[in-house]
C-alpha cells in the first residue's frame, strides 16, 4: 500500500487539453490568464511551450513556458560575457513563465519547475544552440528565488535575470 503521507506523485508533462486551465490560480492574475486564455495558443502558433506539473494529467499545480530567444551581449555582466562568443546577438532559451498553484505552494514545486526547465534547456542546447536561460522576474520575491539558483541580474533594473548554460551543465553533473 503507498504511503499517503507522501501526498501525490507530481510529474512534469507538455500542456494538453486533458489539463484543466480554468481551475489554475497562482494569485497572480497575469499568470492565471496566460495559462487559462493565452498558453494555448502560444503552443498551437509555436511561440512558446507550457509545461505543467500534475498530480493526476488533469489538474495544473504549476506550469512554466520555454521559448527560444536572443539576447544582446552588450547587457551581459562583462564577467559572463567574457566567457561567451564574441557575436553581437547570443542565443538563448527563455524561460517565460513560471508559476504555482496557491493551492500547492510550499512542497517544493517552484523548484521542480525550474529545474525541469533548465535540465530541458540544456538538452535542447545540445540541438539548437542556446548560451543560457533569460528569465524575466516578476516582482523581487521573484529575483530572490532565481538569484539562489545562481541567476544573474543583468544590469538597467530590468528584472531579467541570465543563468549561462555552463552553469547550468555544472549544476547538473554536481547532482549526478
Amino acid at each position: 500500500m503507498a504511503d499517503e503521507s507522501q501526498g501525490p506523485k507530481f510529474v512534469i508533462e507538455p500542456l494538453g487539453a486533458k489539463h484543466d486551465r480554468a481551475a489554475f490560480s497562482c494569485g497572480s492574475k497575469e499568470l492565471d490568464s496566460y495559462l487559462q486564455k493565452q498558453a494555448g495558443q502560444d503552443l498551437k502558433k509555436r511561440v512558446a511551450v507550457p509545461f505543467v506539473i500534475t498530480p493526476d494529467h488533469r489538474t495544473i499545480a504549476g506550469f512554466y513556458t520555454l521559448s527560444q530567444y536572443a539576447i544582446d551581449l552588450g547587457s551581459v555582466p562583462e564577467e559572463v560575457a567574457k566567457r561567451l562568443p564574441k557575436y553581437p546577438i547570443v542565443s538563448a532559451t527563455l524561460l517565460g513563465r513560471l508559476a504555482v498553484s496557491s493551492d500547492f505552494r510550499g512542497r517544493g514545486l517552484g523548484e521542480r519547475l525550474l529545474m525541469d526547465a533548465l535540465h530541458r534547456a540544456l538538452d535542447s542546447s545540445q540541438q539548437i544552440a542556446s548560451a543560457a536561460v533569460v528569465v524575466d522576474a516578476k516582482d523581487e520575491p521573484a529575483i530572490t528565488f532565481y538569484t539562489k539558483y545562481g541567476f544573474i541580474e543583468l544590469p538597467g533594473g530590468s528584472k531579467r535575470l541570465f543563468l549561462p548554460m555552463g552553469t547550468i551543465e555544472q549544476l547538473f553533473a554536481r547532482g549526478e
